[in-house]
């Protein structure tokens, strides 16, 4: 026999738009039942908060579908698109994009693809496959990784790199506690408050991409609202990014060199509905021959419904 726990009138939830149970207040309580008011008060918020959580649960999964135009120097470049799937307990997450505009007309014409799937452990994203295919008129590059709780267990680079004296080797301690760069870009925000916030930009992203394993060091810059042709409207939070090389690499080249010396790298984030994920929305970095900005032209995203919630319909 289940004997139901009297709730007090005075403890109101709400539920937060980012997929977690929030108190909106508290009032005290006095009962003359003998029963201590702080255990009825403990046992009403936690049967509350069990009960919220397996709806959330349901609710906190997620489908984002964007489109991407790239520019250099104002001059269009490129433009792709970047599907990413946030499920119960696993994600996927493919992109491919193209040269266009005066890159493909005076320069050279390319595309490519990339794509990652994992598993999700605690609200965590443990990626578990990568690769990685671009083509131009002059070369190609692929790549291909196999990961198991954040370190890699298999790999391949075709072409290899250039041997190069001077080049830092990546070392196996190196490919240790790292994310492919598609997994990296899927930024989580743990907490029940707003998931647009400063903390989405308080992290070091440990990356390995097949051939070089850096650092990407965030920081919170500001807030802005962006508005894109089709999907979101609304907040993003702007982070600065600076680039850190640990192995790889060869130092002394130029574009490493600007790279790490830079200090005007940004990247907005805007949330995947129905998840505390944040993805790119527009990222800027500056080169030599003019800034080069890729941003959203669409980002419709949707809430999906998870497998307890599919069970009961």
């Amino acid at each position: 026999m289940i004997v139901p726990v009297p709730v007090p009138k005075m403890i109101r939830f709400r539920r937060a738009s980012n997929c977690a149970p929030r108190v909106r207040q508290v009032n005290s309580y006095r009962t003359s039942r003998g029963i201590s008011p702080g255990i009825l008060l403990a046992a009403a918020m936690l049967i509350m908060a069990l009960a919220d959580a397996q709806l959330g649960r349901a609710l906190c999964q997620g489908k984002l579908d964007a489109r991407y135009s790239a520019t250099l120097a104002g001059v269009p470049v490129g433009q792709g698109s970047w599907v990413v799937d946030i499920g119960d307990d696993h994600f996927s997450t493919s992109a491919n994009g193209a040269t266009a505009g005066v890159m493909r007309v005076f320069f050279y014409s390319g595309q490519g693809q990339s794509a990652a799937r994992g598993t999700i452990s605690g609200g965590n994203l443990f990626p578990s496959t990568y690769a990685s295919s671009i083509y131009t008129d002059k070369k190609y590059d692929e790549v291909r990784m196999v990961i198991s709780g954040g370190n890699v267990k298999e790999f391949s680079a075709e072409p290899p790199n250039t041997p190069n004296a001077a080049r830092i080797p990546v070392t196996e301690a190196h490919r240790r506690g790292v994310s492919d760069p598609m997994t990296a870009a899927l930024v989580r925000v743990p907490g029940i408050g707003d998931a647009v916030a400063p903390q989405a930009c308080q992290r070091t992203l440990s990356v390995f991409d097949g051939r070089m394993r850096y650092n990407l060091e965030l920081g919170f810059k500001r807030f802005e609202t962006v508005n894109s042709h089709a999907g979101y409207k609304g907040a993003a939070v702007v982070c600065s990014v600076h680039f850190i090389p640990i192995a790889g690499h060869v130092p002394d080249r130029y574009a490493i060199r600007y790279l790490t010396e830079s200090r005007d790298m940004e990247l907005s984030l805007a949330p995947i509905a129905g998840t505390r994920i944040l993805v790119p929305y527009q990222i800027s970095i500056p080169t030599p021959i003019g800034t080069g900005i890729m941003y959203a032209t669409q980002f419709s995203s949707t809430p999906q419904p998870g497998k307890a919630s599919a069970k009961t319909q």
